[in-house]
């Protein structure tokens, strides 16, 4: 479920948009696949077991996959300029996360800075990130 872009109550952004995120064990696995990267903290939950997250992790990127999913879809054609991700808490298969592009200010010159993360159910930060974007006006679809 996506959120349109809304007024935030924090005084600190001008709008708000977020869409709900759960991911399985499978997109791991898919996105090792098309990425190459099958480190078997994201692949193998025998071993992922084992480790100090007790179970498999999604892949950073493919958070951030999500992430400039919900972007493109409010901002068609923008290209992406910079980024910034931390990845502060891990995510596991199941959870219910949300997607949250925090805008702290209009566009200006055609930019628009966004604050990027990924929320689990529980409050704990996934992903915190900062992204720019170049606003492309025509939309290319």
């Amino acid at each position: 479920m996506t959120h349109d872009a809304k007024p935030t109550e924090d005084g600190r952004s001008v709008a708000c948009i977020e869409r709900d995120l759960v991911l399985q064990q499978s997109d791991f696995d898919r996105f090792a696949a098309l990425s190459g990267d099958h480190n078997p903290i994201h692949v193998d939950p025998d071993y992922a077991a084992a480790t100090r997250f007790g179970a498999t992790v999604p892949h950073g990127m493919l958070l951030f996959t999500a992430v400039r999913g919900l972007i493109a879809d409010h901002y068609p054609g923008a290209d992406l300029e910079t980024q910034e991700l931390m990845f502060p808490a891990p995510a596991f298969a199941g959870d219910e996360m949300l997607i949250r592009l925090s805008i702290p200010a209009p566009p200006e010159n055609d930019h628009l800075e966004l604050r990027t993360q990924v929320i689990r159910s529980d409050d704990q930060l996934c992903l915190d990130g900062r992204c720019r974007l170049k606003l492309n006006h025509e939309d290319p679809r």
